[in-house]
Parts: structure tokens; sequence; C-alpha cells
């Protein structure tokens, strides 16, 4: 029981709190506001897996809120010009992963903490996204082959939904069925001997940083897509939940390390967990208290997972 409950509680914890809001409210399990829920979850876990991805390999990218948002910045401003939509995605896409690789040569060639790099890469794509659109928003009624590429559906399931298991996995195939990922996991969690063992830690950050980056790039093409707008800080609101996500759910399935399907379920638990506080009633800034509580919980969750892991294996060593 109490490895089930190290290794799923906190699943079981997000299961029973979607069954309080289907209980609480009758519109909470509705077709229509479940569809909902799922294409929030979408936007949120691409960006939440990219950063998962960085994590993996022990970086922290900071900068993916400002970097998607200037992304769609660039995105929208090539649309609302009259631009081929899949120029505008390609850009939005390239966007991303140049300011991925950006951050990776700042960290693995110039030696710069990712913390430190990665917030001045923000403070630059937030710049940039001002800049570009001089604190205006690009919005526009554009063209339906843009704006079905997040509102379409495929058997009567959105695109975002689609797309979402795609990127997640291609993430888990490759974090946990290549050699690519398990050299990834090993510069996370020990880059000194992974790099006396032969690994290249310098590649591996450097595709952690990279993988992050694309993820915003991709986020950003979605939001531009469904909202038919882009403006230099939509993504902003995504930045603490995308970190919690990834943290929540470093405490389940295989905990104290970042993981995909941990990853997806806590997306899915949070947007789940503010929609229906919103059903309920509850005040607005309720949200915030409750997104705070969850990050320090889940934090102290994953240190103390890392610190029985940590015991149990210099145990094993001594004997």
């Amino acid at each position: 029981m109490r490895a089930f409950l190290s290794t799923y509680g906190t699943a079981v914890a997000g299961l029973i709190v979607m069954l309080f809001f289907a209980l609480a409210s009758p519109v909470f399990t509705t077709p229509g506001n479940v569809i909902l829920i799922l294409k929030e979850t979408s936007f949120l876990a691409i960006l939440a897996l990219g950063f998962a991805l960085a994590l993996t390999t022990g970086e922290l990218d900071l900068s993916i809120a400002e970097v998607a948002s200037l992304s769609a910045v660039l995105c929208g401003m090539l649309v609302n010009a009259g631009y081929s939509p899949a120029l505008a995605l390609a850009a939005g896409l390239a966007t991303g992963l140049a300011c991925g690789l950006s951050n990776g040569i700042a960290v693995t060639v110039l030696h710069v903490p990712s913390l430190i790099a990665t917030l001045g890469t923000a403070a630059v794509a937030r710049g940039l996204g001002f800049m570009i659109t001089q604190g205006v928003a690009f919005v526009g009624r554009w063209p339906t082959s843009f704006t079905n590429v997040a509102r379409g559906t495929v058997f009567g399931i959105p695109n975002l939904v689609w797309i979402l298991a795609l990127a997640a996995g291609a993430s888990y195939l490759l974090v946990n069925w290549t050699r690519t990922g398990a050299h990834m996991i090993a510069t996370g969690e020990a880059t000194e001997a992974s790099r006396l063992a032969g690994i290249n830690t310098a590649r591996m950050k450097m595709i952690g940083l990279i993988l992050c980056g694309g993820f915003a790039g991709v986020t950003a093409v979605l939001l531009t897509s469904s909202l038919s707008s882009a403006a230099p800080n939509m993504a902003g609101d995504y930045f603490l939940y995308a970190i919690a996500a990834v943290l929540l759910g470093m405490t389940m399935f295989t905990p104290g390390r970042p993981n995909v399907p941990g990853t997806l379920f806590a997306t899915l638990t949070l947007k789940a967990l503010g929609n229906g506080l919103v059903l309920v009633g509850a005040a607005y800034y309720v949200q915030d208290i409750v997104l705070g509580l969850i990050i320090i919980g889940s934090v102290a969750l994953s240190a103390s997972t890392l610190t029985r892991a940590s015991f149990v294996k210099s145990l094993n060593f001594r004997t």
C-alpha cells in the first residue's frame, strides 16, 4: 500500500477532485464542458511537456511563456499581413526552436546557468513582442485554413487533442524508448558522472532546451489559430501552470523525475480544478491560492521522494 500511494497517490487524489466536482456541479461532466477542459489542457500540456524535457536534462527554461508569446506575435503578424498560413505556422515554430537553440548555446557553450540564460531570453522575447506589436494585438478574420488548425476536428475529436497526443507520444518514446532519452535522464540525474561515462552531456542539454523552445512554438501557433489573435503577453498565464504541472507530475508514476504521463495527468487535473472552481462559484483568486499550494506541496513531495531514493541507494551501496 505504501508503494502504491507513493507512486499513484497524487493521481488518485486528482481523480477524487474530479469526482467531487462531478457531484458538485452537473455541468462539469457535460460533453461541452469536457471538450472545453480537453482543449485548455492541450495548450498547457504541450507547453509543460517542453519544460519537462528540459528539466529531464537538469535545466530550467523560464522563458517558455515569453517565447510562446513572441512566436504567436510573429505568426499572427504574417497571417494578418496576408501571407500564407503555412508560412505563418512555420515562422511560429521556427521562432520557438530558435529561442531554444539560443538558450542551449548560452548554457552549453557560454556556460551561463540556465536560470539566468532563460530569464534573459524571456526579457528579450518580451521586448521584441511589444516592439513588433507596439502593444496592440493582431486581430482579424483570418483564413479558415489557419484557424481550423486548432478549431477543426477529426472523427469528432478536436485537432488540439490529436496534436497533444502526437506531442505526448513522441516525447514518451524519446525519453523511454531511445538511447538519447536514456542519456537525457542520466544527464539530468548526474551530469558529471554521465560525462565521465562518455555521454555528451552538453548535447543532451542542448536537445532538451531546443525541444522546450519548439514545444513553446507549437503552443503559440495553436493559441493564435484558436483565438484568431496574437498579443505580446498572450501565453503569460500559462507560465506558472506549466511549471506546476511538471512539478505535480513528478509526484506520480515515476516519483522524483519529470515524466510524460505524470505531466499529462497533472495538467488535466489542474485544468479540471480551475474549471470546477468556476462552476461552483469560487472567487477568481482561489485558483491562484490553490495553484501556489500545489506548487509548494508538489516540490515538497518530490524532494522527499528523492531523499528517500538516495538514502536507499546509499544503504544498498554500503551493503
